[in-house]
């Protein structure tokens, strides 16, 4: 099948399922179907209309497997930014997206749309994995601070970006237009960044440890794929749920792997795993995060809630008539899975667009990285 039949093929299918969802008539139907078919034929892709976009952007969050907090998938704010080609307007638009993400700790689930890939121009891309992200600077054998951003410091490093070298420096943004030229760097400004400081209702200590982490993560190394079209920079954001701070990202030992010290400060012994102590440690370590989230007026999530809201997401489809896919391997909470509804069945795991799609698997939509609205 030709590159353009599967094209029209994709994008048919979308504005089918679009419109009668938007409630449109069956001659308004037919009717975009005949400018698409003609755009397609003319010029090689086609342009969504505003309300194609937004509906589209909203679908691919309702229909990504690993994401546990789709309840709130039609509340998705869309910015429509696709005019812009210049990586310096690009980075504007990506600071106004922080902004109005964060709602100054009230989060809002939004999404920026920049132009998509099309015949003959080079793509739009933002290289950072989200929009806020913390460095990690390798230094023999030992990383000081996010050991998973080590090759993208490095790269920064490399543009020309230096760092103040703490467990906590927010990493710049790079971007590669939609013009000549090679990617550019672009500091992100301090007080753009909202942080909580994490400490703990009943461990005083915690505290010492200089622990923070930032209110939205913004995922911004996927493409979203509506009807066909390829949407190569297009980051977008829910709210965390506590255990991608407290649980993996605190706690994975390939990041900032803080168990052993939240086991000593609560004195526990670490000579034998039957004390259980990275259990108890962990528990503690959420608890911690979730009490600092709250006292920051931050919006978070506990996985006890996320999985009754996906419970109930979960019965909405079905009375709108939806199957309801997941990825069942993401969608169990790291701490207390078993406690859960979503442990005790199955899902099905297909991967239906729009949707959110790993950069390189983009053209052939097969799988995707990590939960899109809910990323550590």
């Amino acid at each position: 099948m030709k590159v353009y039949d599967i094209l029209q093929k994709d994008a048919e299918q979308y504005i089918w399922l679009c419109y009668k969802e938007l409630g449109k008539t069956e001659a308004e139907t037919v009717r975009r179907f005949a400018e698409i078919r003609a755009s397609i034929e003319a010029t090689g892709t086609y342009e969504h209309t505003y309300e194609e976009l937004v509906h589209g952007a909203k679908m691919a969050w309702r229909n990504s497997n690993r994401c546990i907090g789709r309840l709130f998938w039609d509340s998705m704010q869309v910015i429509d930014e696709r005019g812009l080609e210049r990586p310096d307007d690009i980075a504007e638009a990506l600071l106004r997206h922080i902004e109005r993400g964060t709602g100054g700790g009230k989060i809002v689930p939004t999404i920026t749309v920049f132009r998509p890939s099309v015949p003959g121009r080079r793509d739009i891309r933002i290289l950072n994995h989200q929009l806020i992200r913390y460095a990690g600077y390798e230094n023999n054998g030992t990383v000081t601070g996010d050991p998973a951003s080590v090759s993208f410091t490095k790269l920064c490093m490399k543009m020309g970006w230096t760092g103040e070298g703490t467990p906590f420096d927010v990493l710049p943004l790079v971007i590669q237009g939609g013009e000549g030229g090679g990617p550019e760097l672009f500091p992100i400004p301090q007080e753009r960044v909202m942080e909580v400081p994490i400490t703990h209702p009943d461990i005083p200590a915690l505290a010492d440890l200089g622990l923070r982490w930032y209110a939205v993560p913004i995922i911004s190394d996927m493409d979203l794929v509506i009807g066909g079209i390829r949407y190569t920079a297009a980051p977008f954001n829910g709210w965390y749920m506590v255990t991608e701070v407290g649980a993996r990202n605190f706690a994975d030992e390939q990041r900032y792997d803080m168990l052993p010290r939240v086991a000593e400060l609560m004195g526990l012994s670490t000579a034998s795993e039957t004390s259980l102590w990275r259990d108890r440690a962990l528990v503690e370590m959420n608890v911690a995060v979730l009490h600092s989230y709250k006292q920051a007026g931050v919006s978070m999530v506990d996985h006890h809630t996320a999985a009754s809201q996906f419970r109930l997401f979960e019965e909405r489809e079905v009375r709108s008539g939806r199957e309801v896919t997941g990825n069942w391997t993401w969608l169990i909470p790291p701490l207390s899975p078993a406690t859960t509804h979503i442990f005790h069945r199955s899902y099905d795991n297909t991967v239906k667009t729009p949707n959110f799609l790993k950069r390189e698997a983009a053209a052939a939509p097969k799988e995707r990285a990590g939960c899109p609205f809910h990323h550590s």
